[in-house]
Formats: C-alpha cells, sequence, structure tokens
C-alpha cells in the first residue's frame, strides 16, 4: 500500500533554492536524502492518490527524472530545478501535470507538444464547428477560473486553411496548454496540497478528454 501523501517536505523549497545557488554534484549528493524524503516521495504519494480519479484509460503516473539532458544544450547544468509529475498516455493527448520549484506549486494541463499527426488531428478538429467551438469554450472558461493559456502559434496561416476561417487563432497553435501556479505557502506542505491539485485537474478534465478524444496518441 502506499504511503499517503501529507504535503512535500519542510525543506523542499530550500533544496531547491540551493540547487539554484549551486547546482552541481557536490551539491546535490550532500542534500539527496533531502530531495528523496522531501520532494520525491511526496510526489510519487501525491500521483499515487490521484491515479485512481485521474488514470486508468487515461494514462499511468510518472515522475520525471532530475537530470537534464545535456547532450544539445548551452547550458550544461546537470539538474533540474523543479520535480514534476504527470500522468497521461502519451506527449501531446491531454496530461494531467504538477510540479515544485522554488517558485512554488505548478499544475497544467493540454497539449504541451504536439507531433505531426497529432497537429494534423488537432487541426482537423478546430476546423470543425463543433470540435472548435467546444475548445474554444473550454479555454475561455480556464481562463474565467484563473488559468494561463499558453502555446507556440505560428505568425502566419497554417497551409490549407483560410486566414478569415472563424477559428483561426486556434488553428495556429502548434501547441496549447493552460497552467496555474501558486506561489510558495503552507499548504504547499499540507495534505491541503492534494486538494488543491485535485480540484485544479477537475478544472483541466473537460480540456484533457478534448485533447485525448481529438489529438490521441502520436503514430509516427
Amino acid at each position: 500500500m502506499s504511503p499517503s501523501f501529507d504535503g512535500f517536505g519542510e525543506y523542499a523549497i530550500d533544496f531547491y533554492d540551493g540547487l539554484v545557488a549551486d547546482n552541481s554534484k557536490t551539491y546535490w549528493d550532500a542534500n539527496k536524502a533531502t530531495y528523496e524524503s522531501d520532494v520525491h516521495a511526496p510526489m510519487k504519494a501525491l500521483l499515487a492518490e490521484l491515479e485512481k480519479e485521474f488514470g486508468g484509460d487515461f494514462g499511468a503516473p510518472k515522475v520525471f527524472r532530475p537530470y537534464r539532458d545535456v547532450r544539445f544544450a548551452k547550458d550544461k547544468t546537470p539538474y533540474k530545478t523543479n520535480c514534476g509529475g504527470v500522468i497521461e498516455s502519451g506527449r501531446g493527448g491531454g496530461a494531467y501535470y504538477v510540479e515544485v520549484s522554488p517558485a512554488g506549486l505548478r499544475t497544467g494541463g493540454g497539449c504541451f507538444n504536439l507531433a505531426a499527426d497529432q497537429l494534423a488531428r488537432f487541426r482537423t478538429a478546430v476546423a470543425e464547428e463543433i470540435h472548435g467551438d467546444r475548445l474554444r469554450d473550454i479555454l475561455a472558461t480556464l481562463k474565467r477560473q484563473g488559468w494561463e493559456i499558453h502555446g507556440e502559434q505560428l505568425k502566419s496561416t497554417p497551409r490549407g486553411f483560410a486566414k478569415d476561417h472563424p477559428r483561426i487563432d486556434l488553428l495556429r497553435y502548434r501547441s496549447v496548454y493552460a497552467v496555474r501556479v501558486w506561489e510558495p505557502d503552507d499548504v504547499l506542505h499540507e495534505r491541503e496540497c492534494l486538494t488543491r491539485v485535485r480540484k485544479a485537474w477537475r478544472q483541466l478534465r473537460p480540456f484533457n478528454e478534448w485533447a485525448f478524444d481529438h489529438v490521441g496518441v502520436s503514430t509516427s
């Protein structure tokens, strides 16, 4: 039986503040026990408690590795300055995301990255009035609830669509997702943090279900 989630540890933010200041193996090795007890273990417990409601056919929970891929990056610092967890079936087709970092608690969902086949299905759905208008309504509702909508957008008109298409703003997206952030507070270290994430993910459900139904997992 998985341990219950009682909040992130007392030193979770302090750990990442230190890592931002000294992103080195020396710091990591000296503070790895704090990462495991105050960050990684609570993140696993949080996802385990949320899996029953948000997992299943939608996807399985995963805690992202703490190591950065520096092979092609100019920034060679070895460690991520956040811990992210997600429930998803595959990148792009909807996601329930949660992250702890020096900025506090971050939640998000939607289409974080779209492969070519996913982007084609996304635009096909958006071009249809019933599905495109549904997505517009979903995003508008999220904005009213306090979410920020982000994503990569083309400046030009996507090939095959008219410049005056009624949903041209949505068709220009190459990725689109919603984000909400809470600055570090006492709730982060309490069981109430679970309630906060669960409520946020419930607000994201229509967006993720739209993505699951109309975009899906990449087959390429």
